[in-house]
């Protein structure tokens, strides 16, 4: 019973969070155009417009295509979320609570956010649609291409913390004095960790499917890309494993990176409970910027997304690992 209860914990919070942060790209979206968004349902700034809309999915029918491939059209949300929520497993939320704290922490988070791919490809080739198609192979094109880089600046990381145990490499940024961040984050422990952090934000917004990054579902292009004939409930997991990606690899950013469940302020507003909201607000604060992307920038062409990745990113990622792997051998 107690398994059960810590199980659905992550569940309570990646639905939490998706309510909010749909709110939320929509009140940061009418911001940056100058509007107010949602502001009548539920009172303060439309606080329950998202709750409205999610009862609203619950309601709508299911639609499958007739030359839909039925059970693959089906399971493939349903295994894109699956993929998403045991990944979370492993993500250290606090000093006091992880799912498993296992030591290949790192590899098996990797690994199974994989299955992601190829769930949208699923949906897509299922949907025996010609817009569908075209974004699920652009899906497969896009984060086979920007997995390269992700996964070179995380070695870049390990090379320098020594573990795949996320949990471990959170408790080694932790420091005792009022300004414990800065020598023991592990950004600031290695100055090429600096440019393994800027392609591993970029790799990520591009594995999120975010602007600028958004081929595999441009409306102006793919009517919705890989989800054009979902609707009802299922449509709303694909959003739900979405915004539940972009948590998850923003969290994995703040373990990496920025301290993890650490306090910026050392020993001072320390604990589990506080280092469970600081953990938050870090992922958060990434899922923030990229919901300021989306509304800032344009998108890119097939032709230019493919070139940033196999032109500069993976050639900067490799050379900086090496970078990396000879200051810590030196200092």
């Amino acid at each position: 019973m107690a398994l059960l209860i810590f199980a659905t914990l992550p569940l309570l919070l990646i639905v939490g969070y998706a309510l909010f942060a749909i709110w939320l790209e929509r009140k940061v979206s009418a911001h940056i155009q100058d509007r107010l968004g949602p502001m009548r349902v539920g009172g303060w700034h439309g606080w329950a417009q998202t709750i409205a809309d999610m009862l609203k999915l619950i309601q709508k029918e299911d639609i499958i295509p007739t030359n839909a491939s039925r059970f693959l059209f089906k399971s493939a949300p349903f295994v894109l979320f699956a993929a998403s929520y045991a990944a979370f497993s492993v993500i250290p939320f606090s000093s006091a609570y992880i799912g498993s704290s296992i030591n290949i922490g790192v590899f098996y988070l990797l690994a199974v956010t994989s299955l992601l791919t190829l769930s949208v490809i699923m949906g897509a080739w299922a949907s025996n649609n010609k817009w569908s198609l075209l974004g699920g192979m652009r899906t497969a094109a896009q984060m086979v291409s920007y997995e390269v880089p992700t996964i070179m600046s995380v070695l870049s990381v390990l090379v320098v913390a020594g573990s795949l145990n996320l949990m471990t490499i959170s408790e080694m940024q932790t420091g005792n004095d009022i300004l414990g961040f800065l020598p023991n984050w592990l950004i600031f422990q290695n100055p090429f960790l600096i440019v393994a952090f800027i392609i591993f934000f970029i790799s990520i917004v591009a594995e999120s499917h975010r602007v600028p990054f958004d081929l595999p579902e441009s409306e102006s292009e793919l009517v919705a890309g890989f989800q054009t004939e979902y609707s009802g409930m299922r449509w709303g997991i694909f959003m739900l494993a979405e915004y539940a990606d972009m948590l998850l690899l923003s969290l994995l950013g703040a373990v990496l990176f920025f301290g993890g469940w650490a306090s910026p302020f050392g020993s001072y507003l320390s604990g589990p409970v506080w280092g469970f909201i600081w953990f938050m607000l870090k992922g958060l604060l990434f899922v923030f910027v990229m919901m300021w992307m989306r509304w800032t920038l344009p998108r890119y062409r097939v032709d230019q997304l493919m070139e940033i990745c196999w032109t500069i990113l993976i050639p900067v990622s490799f050379i900086n690992f090496v970078l990396i792997a000879l200051w810590e051998m030196t200092f």
